[in-house]
């Protein structure tokens, strides 16, 4: 009890986010109006022990009390931020929704083929009139009909409806409704120019909207100053978070060379805007108030930052952070790092609990703490005489710490490990330092353009020697460790031997060494099952993917793919589609050579393990009589009526993705009146099968 004694806000916090982890997952758990009952005689439980009883045990008790009251609060606010519970939410029309008002609420993003924004609805029209309604849809305009995109405030007026998120149609998919659903999005709608019309601008936020216009002025610098597209790009990026026309290549290059971190504005570059506020307000530093003045200006300045980004969930995340740490200084807490990091998490989940779902909330703090507390005992392991080599050795145990605390959950989401992490920070950090200080000069002295010519020149030759040695990094021998595929629960036992080794090393226990033991074996066992069950059979999988034919035979980490040839050369559908159940299935090693393959008139053969698979691509089809066979897919709307197949016995018929719904949805009915086994992809999702 004693250990954790300096820690008062770290167990707080740990106890709100028990209660917001429970509210997520379990809103029904308690109704939110027990739960607020429960909350008001928690807290006056706490107040009466804390008021008429002393010594520690019953300390002890108030103690317990009120960190279950802090838990019950976490709940409570979770459920008040969860806009569905709304009884006006858009979840909750159940008819037909003929046009609907929205005001875009978000920056467009620039995808491939059409802009994408965040809007709320205002009012959705039903049944002859108008009715009051809440929530948020996340809109997609066509970029063949939108040459730009719509601001932030705009009101339309949309005819149609929202349609719902839809689950992941293929094993391992990422669950895009699950990720927008923690935004609290849980409709979509895809818009053409005769279904908008634009209104006058109504802004939800002032304050956002011109911050929103201060991003745009400030994006406008820098195209005008940075010729160079791929050096524009990652100064955007760099600078002010926008991602918007980064290159799949330059995005990889990054990736595979553990810099990823420096194209999404964070803890990294606000700690640089902080650092160098500090230098050169240290002046300040004197006489009675100077510290809080140091403290203000330094606040004010990380703020300005948040204002020119847009006010970024990121941002805002790490200027809260920094925050708190500048104003811990003047008021002379005498406490530590980790409750000051208590502090902000705190705040930031108060203010919006969801965050926690965030991975880059995630990443931020566990890569904070694993600075914080890694660093100085990894520096304390060697001591340079050379200034040059310490700033060398400083950076290596900064970026060693960062890479252990957030290894485990960087193979969870990205399923690979970036080798020469090492080497690629020892230029990226100070490359990134020098071209936030660059950029921010360019916004300064942009009204002087001259001067700004000259640092856009200076900056955009940097980021062409940072983008040019990121790519040399990428190709050095075995710089990527990819394809890994671990679960949540193998991620807390990775967690768990991190803190049991670092533990064992603060402690000497003995029993530590045996949680490490437990975790290692744990580990082990479940990678041998998910072998025996995932990685060792023979599978055949028909996967979703609109418009097209994607089918795949693997086994032993081998697989033979076949797909539409625009498919095969479409990297970045597969990526989304196919490489997930790839990862599941220990693949290793794919070719769309099918050896086992044969064509005929209207079709293909395929007999793989035993199994017979035969594959309609057209009308013209001739199959014999009395044809016994495993399975039916049936491709390209190649039947219109299911009794065409009348003279074939088959287990299943699957209908794949490349059929029009009209058409699975006809085929579907009529095997249903027959009592046939089908299964549609468009409907039910991908078919996976063990053979």
């Amino acid at each position: 009890m004693h250990f954790w004694t300096p820690y008062a806000f770290v167990r707080i916090v740990s106890f709100f986010i028990v209660g917001i982890v429970l509210g997520i997952y379990q809103p029904d758990f308690i109704p939110q109006h027990i739960a607020m009952m429960a909350l008001m005689v928690l807290v006056a439980v706490y107040l009466l022990l804390t008021w008429i009883m002393k010594g520690e045990g019953k300390s002890l008790l108030a103690g317990t009390i009120g960190l279950l009251a802090i838990g019950v609060s976490g709940y409570v606010n979770t459920l008040v931020h969860t806009d569905s519970q709304r009884p006006d939410h858009l979840l909750h029309v159940t008819e037909s929704i003929d046009k609907y008002y929205a005001v875009v609420s978000g920056y467009a993003e620039k995808k491939e083929k059409s802009w994408k924004a965040e809007a709320k609805v205002q009012q959705v029209y039903y049944q002859g009139s108008w009715h009051e309604c809440s929530g948020k849809v996340l809109l997609y305009f066509s970029r063949n009909d939108f040459e730009e995109p719509f601001r932030y405030g705009d009101k339309l007026l949309i005819n149609g409806s929202p349609q719902d998120l839809q689950p992941p149609a293929n094993p391992g998919e990422f669950n895009y409704k699950r990720f927008l659903t923690f935004r609290k999005i849980y409709h979509q709608h895809f818009i053409r120019a005769n279904q908008v019309l634009l209104l006058p601008n109504n802004p939800v936020n002032n304050f956002v909207s011109i911050s929103y216009r201060v991003r745009a002025w400030a994006e406008r610098v820098l195209e005008k100053y940075i010729s160079g597209e791929q050096e524009r790009t990652v100064a955007a990026a760099l600078l002010l978070g926008v991602k918007d026309g980064l290159e799949n290549e330059l995005v990889q290059a990054y990736a595979s060379s553990g810099a990823m971190h420096v194209l999404a504005v964070s803890g990294l570059h606000v700690g640089i805007i902080y650092l160098i506020i500090s230098v050169l307000v240290k002046p300040l530093d004197r006489g009675r108030y100077g510290k809080w003045l140091l403290a203000l200006v330094g606040i004010g300045a990380l703020w300005s930052y948040a204002f020119i980004t847009g006010l970024s969930p990121s941002v805002l995340r790490a200027v809260t952070m920094f925050s708190v740490m500048a104003l811990s200084k003047p008021l002379n807490y005498k406490t530590n790092i980790y409750n000051t990091l208590g502090v902000a998490a705190f705040i930031l989940l108060l203010w919006e609990p969801y965050l926690i779902m965030s991975v880059g909330f995630q990443l931020s703090f566990l890569a904070v703490i694993g600075i914080v507390y890694m660093q100085p005992k990894l520096y304390w392991l060697w001591s340079p005489n050379h200034l040059l080599w310490d700033k060398v050795w400083q950076i290596t145990c900064v970026s060693i710490a960062a890479q252990l605390a957030t290894c485990s959950l960087g193979l969870l989401y990205f399923h690979q490990f970036p080798v020469y992490f090492l080497v690629s920070n020892l230029f990226v950090i100070p490359g990134a330092i020098i071209s936030v200080v660059l950029g921010i000069l360019l916004l300064l002295v942009s009204f002087f353009d001259p001067i700004a010519a000259v640092i856009g020149f200076i900056l955009e030759f940097f980021l062409w020697v940072l983008n040019n040695l990121v790519f040399w990094v990428e190709q050095l021998p075995f710089s990527l460790i990819n394809n890994i595929y671990i679960t949540t629960f193998q991620t807390w036992l990775l967690m768990g031997m991190l803190v049991s080794a670092l533990l064992l090393l603060h402690f000497r226990r003995f029993a530590f060494v045996l949680i490490i033991l437990f975790c290692a074996i744990a580990l082990g066992l479940m990678q041998w099952h998910h072998y025996y069950r995932e990685v060792r059979p023979e599978k055949f999988v028909v996967y979703h993917v609109a418009g097209k034919t994607a089918m795949e035979w693997s086994s032993h980490g081998k697989s033979f793919f076949r797909a539409d040839s625009t498919l095969l050369n479409d990297a970045e559908r597969i990526r989304f589609h196919v490489r997930p159940n790839r990862l599941i299935s220990g693949i290793r090693y794919s070719s769309t050579k099918l050896p086992f393959m044969r064509s005929f008139k209207g079709g293909y053969l395929f007999v793989w393990s035993g199994k017979i698979i035969v594959q309609l691509t057209s009308e013209s089809f001739s199959l014999p009589e009395g044809l016994k066979v495993d399975y039916i897919v049936l491709s390209n709307n190649s039947i219109r009526n299911v009794r065409t197949l009348d003279q074939v016995t088959c287990k299943t018929i699957i209908i794949d993705s490349s059929n029009t719904f009209y058409a699975a949805s006809k085929i579907l009915n009529q095997a249903a009146t027959l009592n046939l086994p089908v299964h549609s992809v468009l409907h039910q999702g991908a078919f996976v099968t063990k053979l």
